[in-house]
């Protein structure tokens, strides 16, 4: 996925699935100057991870 696309999908109102691994997750905040995107599994909200934007597929 590209920066453009993630800021989309966050400031989107309806539900965009994105995968990253295989897990479907969802997008808390991005950081545009590092091009990274912090996310959490729908299974598992309260544990978050620092990813790549480029490693998140949307589905």
């Amino acid at each position: 996925m590209d920066l453009t696309r993630a800021r989309e999908i966050v400031r989107s109102e309806d539900k965009i699935v994105v995968h990253y691994k295989g897990d479907s997750v969802w997008i808390d905040e991005l950081d545009e100057s590092t091009a990274t995107a912090r996310v959490h599994t729908e299974r598992n909200p309260a544990s978050s991870l620092r990813v790549e934007v480029e490693q998140l597929e949307e589905r």
